[in-house]
């Protein structure tokens, strides 16, 4: 698979990976806080072994800064899935135009 495929493929499966770590536990207010960070480093190792190959691949084709603004825009992409599937929380017209501002500074970040 082409780098230009497999890089934002494997960043969109590292940050569902990502955003359980981090968020995943506040639908478990009940569980201890050691516990919850205990299992959110486990969930985070996966993480890891997706993000990293992501970027080592994505580099041969993008600059660090291109990684980081589609880094950031799958995620935002991701957590508002989440977000509202997950925790049950959509996101208001607000977060929805905040977002919007971060995707268009990732636009310009590939431009040339």
């Amino acid at each position: 698979m082409p780098a230009r495929l497999l890089t934002p493929l494997l960043l969109v499966c590292s940050n569902v990976f990502m955003t359980f770590a981090w968020y995943g536990h506040l639908k478990y207010r009940e569980v201890a806080l050691p516990k919850v960070i205990l299992l959110s480093w486990c969930i985070a190792f996966f993480e890891y072994t997706l993000m990293v190959p992501a970027n080592r691949i994505g580099s041969s084709v993008f600059t660090a800064p291109q990684l980081k603004g589609m880094q950031e825009v799958i995620t935002l992409l991701v957590f508002a899935g989440f977000s509202a599937w997950y925790l049950g929380q959509p996101l208001k017209w607000n977060h929805w135009a905040g977002f919007a501002l971060i995707a268009v500074a990732a636009w310009l970040i590939f431009r040339e």
